[in-house]
């Protein structure tokens, strides 16, 4: 059984047991997490309409926080003197899938 979930404008295919990143929740380590999937295929049965998803929900337990790679950038301006550095680094939440449930 998997099921497609949404979190930070990105989807995602999510088994039970399965780690992996998405953009950071706000939700302390060791917290539940639920979200509402878009698609849930078990074995032969596609639940994908809103009336087949109504009671079905995916639960993960949030593990930890990690830091994406660092993004250096540099803009200048040609014979003005004008430089800027800058860098950037993601903050995302790493989650466990806990359980996959569908409606009924």
């Amino acid at each position: 059984m998997y099921a497609v979930i949404q979190s930070g404008g990105k989807q995602e295919r999510v088994a039970e047991g399965q780690r992996l990143r998405v953009e950071l929740l706000g939700e302390t380590t060791g917290s539940e997490v639920a979200f509402t999937p878009i698609l849930v295929v078990d074995g032969d049965t596609v639940l994908a309409t809103p009336a087949d998803l109504a009671g079905a929900s995916v639960t993960a337990q949030v593990v930890g926080d990690e830091l994406g790679p660092k993004i250096r950038g540099f803009t200048y301006k040609n014979k003005s003197n004008q430089r800027t550095r800058w860098g950037h680094r993601q903050r995302y939440s790493t989650i466990e899938i806990t359980a996959i449930t569908p409606a009924g």
